[in-house]
Formats: C-alpha cells, sequence, structure tokens
C-alpha cells in the first residue's frame, strides 16, 4: 500500500465521523425545531379555543383575543387586580377560611397559575426552537468541516513502498 493511500485512509475515517456526527446533529435541531413550533401551536389553539379576550380595564391588549404569551400575561395580571380589590388587597392566603370572599380569590390564583402555564409554555416553546435551529446551523457547520477533512485525490498514479 503506498503511503498516499494510507494517508487517504487515515483522513478519510475522521471526515466519515464528522459527516455522521453533522447528519445527527442537524436531524437533533430540526426535531427540537419541529417539538417546539408543535408546542407553541398547541398552546395557542388551546388558549384560543376557550374564547377568552383581555379584560377590558387591562394595561395592555384590551379586548383582544387571549392566544398568546402577552396576552395571557396581561389578562393575569388583570385577575389578579380583581382579585386584590374583592378582597380588599388580601392574597387568598391572608384571608380568614369564614371569609366570603375567600373563593373568588382562589378562583382567581388558579385562573392565573393557568395562564402563567401557558406562558412558561410558550417560553419553553419559542427556546426549543431557538435552539433547535442553533443545533442545525452547528450541524451545517460540522458538515462544512468534514468536507475539508476530506482526501484529496492523488494527482498521479500511486507509488509502492
Amino acid at each position: 500500500m503506498s503511503v498516499t493511500a494510507q494517508s487517504a485512509g487515515r483522513q478519510a475515517a475522521p471526515a466519515r465521523t464528522v459527516r455522521v456526527l453533522s447528519v445527527l446533529v442537524m436531524l437533533a435541531g430540526l426535531v427540537m425545531l419541529v417539538a417546539g413550533a408543535g408546542t407553541w401551536f398547541t398552546v395557542q389553539g388551546q388558549l384560543a379555543d376557550e374564547r377568552i379576550t383581555v379584560s377590558e380595564d387591562a394595561d395592555w391588549f384590551a379586548g383582544e383575543k387571549i392566544d398568546g404569551p402577552l396576552t395571557a400575561y396581561s389578562e393575569a395580571q388583570v385577575i389578579e387586580k380583581h382579585a386584590l380589590k374583592a378582597s380588599n388587597g388580601k392574597t387568598y392566603a391572608e384571608l380568614d377560611k369564614s371569609d366570603p370572599t375567600r373563593a373568588t380569590v382562589m378562583n382567581g390564583s388558579f385562573l392565573r397559575a393557568s395562564l402563567f402555564t401557558s406562558v412558561v409554555s410558550f417560553g419553553v416553546a419559542a427556546m426549543a426552537m431557538g435552539l433547535g435551529l442553533l443545533v442545525a446551523l452547528i450541524g451545517y457547520a460540522l458538515l462544512t468541516v468534514s468536507r475539508q477533512l476530506a482526501p484529496v485525490p492523488a494527482a498521479g498514479p500511486a507509488t509502492e513502498d
């Protein structure tokens, strides 16, 4: 076997390994991107199906349909404002067990928690999509590097030792 052939064999193995890894990394990135988008649209659809609108006295997005992280957050803030007004500024934990407004404040807390859960879900979905894109780009960069590692064919016939 010639020196050139031995050298090409040693170079081909790392290039092949990097190429396979780059494809796997790109696929992982695409899976993350699709999963994040699927989560985003599922949460958005579930919120929209509830047909809730942001209260008219909201600081932002008043009257808009709740179907995204900003409108959900805005409505959660309004619910807190209404609950505190109904309880004269007391939270659920601060109210006596016999206080009739305790159930109203409790329901407000549950609604806020549900809306905040959707806000967090949107955030996780956005993060998954962003990381998926980043990972796919890293995979593409590795693929480009693997092409540089590929052996250069010899110009003339191989010589034997």
